[in-house]
């Protein structure tokens, strides 16, 4: 049994793309796979959210859970203030992590943001929930102009709680890549001090499930990540 936490530099880096991407590379290893989304906001009761996604690229026979939705796209902890439904807990996000991971092979939680926003009551953060589950995070960066800054910024910051970075996935790695792109695929690993699991092709958040299966394996099926 093991959990992951994924998380982002920022908002938009690919957090939710990498997460189904794990998890159809955990599936095709014949492993059982849950998907935890603490807080899904931006998204109306009835609208189809990250969780969604997930199941629409892996197609699939993967336990999908959300613990609470906000209507308004903010940071949790406000949009839950600013809508009057309850806060998110540290301690029953751990509980329902713990739980799954009783039951599945894998055990991936998808946070919002970046690693530091806040998801609940007293401010905590995935940064919070990582620790308390002992769990390694896997790091969504961007390619571009200040990924470097914003990716060892955040390294730092899980490494100042003993909080374990498995690795950086690039969540949008274009097709052409320009010189700045190219040169932080190279640096990101010695700035960071951390692996570089691999890059996920922009765009592939729109491929079929055959294709997004043939493309997460090839980003990701021969990464160090234990899975």
């Amino acid at each position: 049994m093991s959990i992951f936490l994924v998380t982002g530099t920022s908002t938009d880096v690919g957090k939710t793309v990498v997460t189904a991407a794990l998890a159809s590379v955990a599936l095709q290893s014949g492993k059982s796979v849950a998907v935890l989304k603490p807080a899904q906001t931006g998204v109306d009761v009835d609208g189809a959210g990250d969780l969604a996604e997930i199941e629409r690229l892996t197609g699939g026979g993967v336990t999908l859970v959300e613990l609470a939705r906000y209507p308004e796209p903010l940071a949790p902890d406000t949009a839950a203030r600013r809508s009057g439904l309850p806060l998110l807990a540290l301690d029953d996000v751990v509980r329902v992590a713990r739980d799954l991971d009783t039951t599945h092979d894998l055990t991936l939680i998808e946070g919002a943001g970046g690693l530091l926003v806040r998801l609940g009551v007293d401010g905590f953060t995935a940064r919070d929930l990582a620790a308390a589950l002992a769990a390694p995070v896997v790091l969504v960066v961007a390619s571009g102009l200040g990924t470097l800054n914003h990716t060892a910024l955040t390294v730092e910051a899980l490494g100042a709680s003993g909080v374990e970075c498995a690795g950086l996935v690039i969540g949008s790695w274009p097709q052409e890549p320009d010189l700045a792109e190219r040169c932080n695929r190279e640096d990101l690993v010695s700035v960071s001090g951390v692996p570089l699991l691999g890059l996920m092709p922009a765009g592939s958040g729109s491929e079929s499930v055959q294709e997004f299966a043939r493309t997460a394996w090839g980003a990701l099926g021969k990464s160090p990540l234990a899975i």
